[in-house]
């Protein structure tokens, strides 16, 4: 396999993990939305402020979860989630520095992208 297949295989395996697939979905980022806006909150204090059943909720905070974006802290019979800051830092800089690596041998300097300019 040559250097380039091997960091596009990279590349694509970074795009593929939970931490990204937990977050392309709208209904689960609005889910981490409300946790971000509300702080630690337990499912029914979330899901009074979104449209989706309990339940629904409550699988997308353990899709959430389990991609190490939100953590749950049970304090008696009620579970609360909040933001797990720390993880998703060590997470997205983990993900910078492969990106990193991979910089030169996928799109080098001299191969800059030319963006076009938003229309005003």
């Amino acid at each position: 396999m040559s250097e380039r297949e091997q960091a596009a295989a990279q590349c694509a395996a970074i795009l593929d993990e939970k931490f990204f697939k937990a977050l392309s979905e709208p209904a689960r980022l609005a889910v981490f939305r409300e946790v971000v806006l509300i702080g630690p909150a337990d499912i029914g204090q979330i899901a009074e402020r979104l449209p989706q059943d309990r339940s629904v909720i409550s699988r997308h905070l353990q899709v959430l979860a389990d991609a190490g974006i939100v953590v749950a802290d049970k304090q008696g019979r009620h579970v609360h989630y909040q933001v797990d800051g720390p993880e998703m830092i060590r997470r997205l800089e983990e993900i910078l520095g492969v990106v990193r690596l991979l910089q030169p041998i996928c799109c080098p300097a001299g191969e800059a992208v030319q963006r076009p300019r938003p229309r005003r």
